[in-house]
């Protein structure tokens, strides 16, 4: 098959040299079934002699196609077809979907609803919101800003309300990340960071984590390749359920410090955690954008997050979201500032950090009963370790449980999987760490108990 599809043959069917043409008839060519899936491309040099274009634009052209998951491979193993469907799909996250649909979904680590705060009376003074129904573009409703202002981290100089936490990345990596620049990010991290990245087709540099945080040594030699952005969260991993602290905290801003790297804090834990927020805005404030979501606290749908930047970091990121919607609605604003000050809603979401943490520890100390090194964490899930070479989740999904796997969470491919403890009532712990334990290779002390 490759022969058929040689430089000559895709010179003769290419009528523009340009990176935007290539990419456009090339997709034209597998959509229409001409350059079937599995079809392997000329390599980059024989093409552009063809086409008498440089090799960085057929590269380019390449690259646009291997965003739209079109094509796969690069180097000297060359690329091939692998779809004929044109739109970028978030992979990781639908990898997990796959298995949420049956059974005991323990995938995803999302709050429960039953310890969710009521929207009734914060949705009225939503609807009575300052400014409703108007198309100016408002950045943050003033009451929504004095409320967050009251436990915000540091003296921010400026606020943007956004459609929750990932929309918030969304923006910020494609409104300040030049095309091909490199990003850092902790490594784990949020499958949808990885996600977003590698939509937006930039080289990823993974920072290790140990059990205070983002490594000092590896952040470092990120630092050394001259990154757009390091994206890291500032208070409990969402992954692996650490917890940073203020010492490591330090040292990460000393090295920031000596860079022109911006600095991105993803707070997606929030408020259902006791731990304090932490952020390096007082040491830079020109170049930290602390993001803080209240889905995990205040309702996913509510769809909102607050981030806080340089008035000159806002305006740009307030520029790029004039492509979309343009402003987060007023109505989930007021509501969300309603339940900031209602006291109710406080001693609910006290209520909720007792009660995850209970579910963790319980779960935890079911693993450790069987041998198996848990640590309870915090946030709304475990990481568990999985022997080498075990698909746990896999033999897990057979028997209608689902976890995350470690992958997901990494350019790596980690021994672990997620579990997610927020939804599971302590008295099927016993039962969910046991099918855990033995799909992930462990030999139980349990075993003919």
């Amino acid at each position: 098959m490759s022969d058929a599809f040689d430089a000559r043959w895709f010179a003769s069917r290419l009528g523009q040299a340009t990176r935007r043409g290539i990419a456009q008839e090339t997709a034209a060519l597998v959509r229409t079934g001409v350059l079937p899936v599995g079809a392997k491309l000329p390599t980059v040099r024989d093409l552009a002699f063809e086409l008498r274009v440089s090799p960085a634009t057929i590269s380019q052209a390449w690259a646009d196609l291997r965003r739209h998951r079109i094509i796969s491979g690069r180097g000297r193993n060359g690329s091939w077809v692998i779809s004929d469907s044109f739109s970028p799909r978030p992979e990781r996250l639908m990898s997990g979907q796959q298995r949420l649909d049956q059974g005991l979904n323990l995938a995803r680590a999302v709050p429960d609803p039953e310890l969710l705060p009521d929207l009734r009376d914060a949705l009225a003074h939503g609807a009575r919101a300052e400014g409703l129904n108007s198309y100016d573009r408002v950045r943050i409703l003033p009451e929504l800003e004095l409320a967050v202002r009251r436990s915000w981290p540091y003296d921010a100089s400026a606020f943007l309300a956004t459609d929750g936490g990932y929309s918030a990345i969304h923006t910020i990596v494609h409104a300040l990340v030049p095309p091909g620049a490199p990003v850092a990010v902790e490594d784990p991290t949020g499958l949808r960071i990885l996600d977003i990245l590698e939509d937006f087709n930039v080289p990823i540099l993974p920072v290790a984590c140990d059990a205070a945080g983002p490594r000092p040594d590896a952040l470092a030699e990120a630092l050394a390749r001259r990154p757009a952005l390091f994206i890291f969260q500032p208070r409990v991993h969402a992954v692996t359920g650490a917890l940073l602290t203020a010492e490591r905290l330090g040292e990460l801003g000393r090295l920031l410090q000596g860079s022109d790297t911006l600095v991105v804090e993803d707070d997606g834990i929030g408020d259902v955690m006791d731990a304090p927020r932490l952020s390096l805005g007082q040491l830079m404030p020109d170049r930290v954008i602390h993001v803080l979501s209240y889905s995990k606290t205040l309702g996913p749908d509510l769809r909102l997050a607050v981030l806080s930047a340089s008035a000159v970091l806002v305006e740009e990121i307030q520029s790029y979201r004039g492509f979309s919607a343009g402003w987060t609605s007023r109505i989930l604003q007021a509501a969300a500032a309603w339940l900031l000050r209602d006291p109710a809603t406080a001693v609910r979401v006290e209520e909720a950090r007792r009660v995850y943490r209970h579910r963790r520890e319980v779960l935890a100390g079911e693993f450790q009963r069987r041998g198996v090194s848990v640590q309870p964490g915090h946030g709304l899930s475990l990481f568990v370790p999985v022997m080498p070479g075990r698909d746990a989740t896999a033999l897990l999904g057979a028997q209608g449980i689902g976890v995350a796997p470690g992958k997901n969470f990494s350019l790596a491919s980690l021994d672990f999987v997620r579990v997610a403890a927020s939804c599971l009532p302590p008295a099927e712990a016993p039962a969910v760490a046991e099918a855990i334990t033995r799909a992930a290779g462990w030999a139980s002390p349990l075993d003919g108990a």
